[in-house]
């Protein structure tokens, strides 16, 4: 790979780190779903008027839009209000394995050993996070595994739905998302409008930050990536977004690193390594 695409996937990740300490920014002056709720539409009003679908695409996106756009990010923005950052994108990474289990049991593909032991680890890494002192309430925990859940049933629907361009979908699924998290704020937060004009530069940077950065620029760059390189040489740069994500909680946000964040954090980026990382083997460039 040259080093110019080296540096921009590098850039991607650390995009997609500083999202975990952005987000964390946010929902201190937003509530979650309030501000998932403007992050979507934000992300709509600037990419659906360029991505045009097909009307029999709808149907699909309307189901990612649960799955992926209240079940995954709703529960990802709420998570992280409640969870240190470095600790909730250790538990946001394990959307992996649980992707792994779920074609295995829907998809009926092999679990080789090696991907059996990535499982094994990741799950044992788990228990080891939740064990220690960074999660004082099985609730973040419950929320954040949640969320990687929803990532992971949206993984395979994507695998096996229609063929759309991936802006293109970001844009629907947040269209579509928008009255589904506003619903929720409306039911379950309080308060909204007083956040809405009392919240600062970094509450509105954050909302910002999320739509533009993370999930238009840094999804832009990581697809044309795909398209010039084999996946095998891509997808594994994602192991560092949560290694990443640790050493900015601790810089920016005097998060603890604890031996139980340490050693469950590695066994988590461990397994997930194991799980995704093809050794020789060459998979075809994603169109």
């Amino acid at each position: 790979m040259p080093l110019r695409d080296l540096l921009l996937g590098l850039l991607v990740i650390a995009i997609w780190s500083l999202n975990i300490i952005v987000i964390k920014v946010g929902v201190a002056e937003l509530p979650p779903l309030l501000m998932t709720t403007l992050r979507f539409m934000l992300v709509a009003a600037l990419l659906v008027p360029f991505y045009p679908v097909a009307r029999a695409q709808l149907p699909f996106l309307i189901l990612l839009s649960i799955t992926f756009g209240s079940l995954h990010f709703a529960l990802l923005f709420i998570g992280l209000g409640q969870a240190e950052a470095g600790t909730g994108a250790l538990l946001v990474q394990m959307g992996t394995p649980f992707a792994t289990l779920l074609a295995v049991i829907f998809l009926k593909e092999t679990l080789g050993p090696k991907r059996l032991a990535g499982l094994l680890l990741s799950f044992a890494g788990v228990v080891v996070l939740a064990g220690g002192p960074t999660l004082p309430s099985p609730l973040p925990l419950t929320i954040l595994l949640l969320s990687a859940l929803g990532w992971a049933v949206s993984q395979l629907l994507i695998k096996r739905g229609p063929p759309i361009a991936p802006l293109a979908l970001a844009g629907w699924v947040a269209l579509f998302a928008v009255p589904q998290v506003a619903v929720g704020s409306w039911l379950f937060e309080q308060h909204q409008w007083q956040a809405i004009t009392r919240a600062s530069w970094l509450g509105w940077g954050a909302v910002a930050y999320t739509a533009i950065m993370s999930s238009i620029a840094a999804y832009g760059i990581w697809y044309a990536l795909l398209r010039r390189h084999p996946v095998n040489r891509v997808v594994p740069m994602t192991l560092l977004t949560p290694v990443f994500a640790v050493g900015l909680g601790a810089l920016l946000m005097d998060d603890p690193l604890g031996v139980h964040k340490l050693v469950g954090g590695g066994l988590v980026v461990a397994g997930i390594a194991l799980i995704v990382l093809k050794f020789g083997q060459q998979p075809p460039t994603r169109a």
